[in-house]
């Protein structure tokens, strides 16, 4: 069984509802099994991180970086960087944020940045932006054109429920790429996501 663990932080439960759809987008692959780790319980998990084929990290966009919760889990996975134990782990990242922008692609090279240290191999949307032509929409995949991981983004004033489905239908396509990765480096025989 190919594991991947999607470790994240959610202030206000919108990466929570991202972290959902990464999950379901990895189960679905025959052969891996999805492990939400919340880093507020990651205390409990560090096997389960030990374990993964690959991680997934996501965290809220604050202020141009990641969550500073997050960011605890970064300095707090030290003793992991200087084993080298997450060597040649496949990962990723996601992140969500209020403006369009918001400075999200900033999070996602930290969490690139992050991964590099640990020597693990990173693996992107593997998309086109959409929404950027006259015949695109906001229901295109990766409608928000991020390439490093999935961004996703719902108004300041709203609850998780009002994040676009495109942007959940990205997320569970980054899940499933980087389950299709983990699988090939596996020794799995699969196809290419469509």
């Amino acid at each position: 069984m190919t594991k991947v663990a999607i470790v994240y932080h959610s202030g206000y439960g919108h990466t929570a509802e991202v972290a959902k759809a990464v999950a379901r987008g990895a189960a679905a692959e025959e052969g891996v099994e999805a492990k939400l780790i919340p880093v507020a319980d990651v205390e409990k998990h560090w096997q389960d991180l030990d374990a993964a084929d690959a991680i997934i990290f996501g965290a809220p966009t604050y202020m141009g970086s990641v969550s500073a919760q997050f960011k605890a889990f970064m300095d707090a996975s030290a003793k992991v960087w200087f084993t080298q134990g997450w060597k040649d782990k496949i990962a990723a990242g996601f992140t969500h944020s209020a403006s369009q922008s918001g400075d999200k692609f900033n999070s996602l090279v930290q969490l690139f940045t992050f991964a590099m240290q640990h020597g693990m191999v990173w693996v992107g949307l593997g998309l086109m932006p959409g929404n950027n032509s006259s015949k695109g929409t906001v229901n295109d995949l990766n409608r928000l054109g991020g390439f490093g991981g999935s961004m996703t983004q719902s108004s300041v004033d709203q609850g998780a429920e009002a994040i676009l489905q495109s942007d959940l239908r990205t997320a569970e396509h980054l899940g499933k790429r980087v389950a299709l990765v983990a699988l090939r480096l596996a020794g799995e025989r699969v196809a290419e996501p469509a």
